[in-house]
């Protein structure tokens, strides 16, 4: 327990110095002037609060979990925007898009959204959105591994749908090429910079050998390695995932350190070390990207402002608000299911 009293004195005190950092970006679609910091100052002031408390447990129990929380926000705003779509269940005319391919390779957390959401009804019922909670504990995540923070616009509604399709077309994916990437970013309002500094994400965190086994082996389909990973990487690599078999092993997204939110990130992608294709393209592939990984590999501060800044952004894709959408009692399944 004393642990776990140290890091929410942690996060209050990284609150109470950080400044608010605000965005005047474009959003795409939804009513992004519906969203403010102060959305529940009177319906239910320690929303924040309790979810500082329900991240920092599951954090004491699993560092790994604060990179799945980060990376179910990332998951949830890219389809349908921020809605809290991706939480739900197969129930009644909702197919989940857990099952996707691109989440039923990475997405987990569900458990503590959990318990986040029902520690806010127990505090405040029928008045918190699941968008909003993990929001919040994206933000969260990101303190307690010793990343920025930010203050987060709050006031999202939750989607009564999910899309088992749209993941599949909307999420980038591990093996995906820079203008595939690119590309799947602009279409949600995000511009270049925020696609390399939202990257940095990977950090923390780990992947799934069936996520980088292609670079090993058969890059592009060639039969081959990526000639590009550097060799004594790619030698350890090849330790933890096998030709064949294997697929759960896990290697980290930054070898250098997994469970810290620093710029060793991009440390890596100078050196050829970037784990997944997706990650190493942004190095290689494009000259005004390989200019703002030289700039956060050198700055981690000017990283960790544009992050924050990102992730703001990101945040306000297409939100439901005002009369759109409910505020579900339970995260996994619509209130009228």
């Amino acid at each position: 327990m004393a642990r776990i009293g140290s890091f929410l004195i942690l996060l209050s005190l990284t609150y109470a110095l950080t400044l608010c950092i605000c965005d005047n970006a474009s959003n795409f679609g939804g009513n992004k002037r519906n969203l403010f910091p102060d959305f529940y100052r009177s319906s239910c002031p320690r929303a924040e609060e309790i979810v500082r408390s329900v991240v920092a447990k599951a954090f004491e129990r699993e560092t790994r979990m604060a990179a799945s929380l980060m990376r179910l926000h990332f998951h949830d705003c890219f389809v349908q925007g921020c809605d809290g779509s991706l939480l739900l269940d197969t129930s009644g005319s909702i197919v989940t898009e857990k099952n996707s391919n691109p989440n039923s390779r990475s997405a987990r957390g569900f458990e503590v959204v959990d318990e986040i959401k029902a520690a806010l009804e127990n505090e405040c019922p029928n008045t918190v959105s699941c968008a909003d909670a993990l929001t919040l504990a994206a933000r969260d995540s990101s303190v307690l591994t010793g990343g920025p923070s930010w203050t987060v616009p709050l006031g999202r509604r939750d989607s009564a749908t999910a899309s088992r399709a749209k993941p599949n077309k909307d999420l980038p994916e591990p093996d995906n090429l820079f203008d595939t990437i690119f590309l799947r970013f602009s279409n949600e309002g995000l511009n270049l910079t925020d696609l390399v500094a939202l990257s940095g994400s990977h950090t923390i965190g780990f992947s799934r050998c069936t996520s980088f086994r292609q670079r090993l082996y058969n890059q592009s389909g060639s039969g081959s390695p990526d000639t590009t990973l550097e060799k004594s990487y790619a030698a350890i690599l090849r330790q933890r995932c096998p030709r064949s078999g294997g697929d759960q092993n896990l290697s980290e997204l930054d070898i250098n350190s997994a469970g810290r939110f620093d710029n060793s990130y991009f440390k890596n992608l100078i050196e050829n070390m970037g784990l997944l294709n997706s990650d190493q393209v942004l190095f290689s592939s494009n000259e005004q990207s390989r200019e703002l990984v030289k700039k956060y590999a050198e700055d981690q501060e000017e990283f960790f402002e544009q992050f924050a800044e990102s992730m703001i952004k990101m945040g306000k894709i297409s939100p439901l608000t005002g009369s759109s959408g409910e505020i579900r009692k339970k995260c996994r399944k619509i209130n009228n299911s």
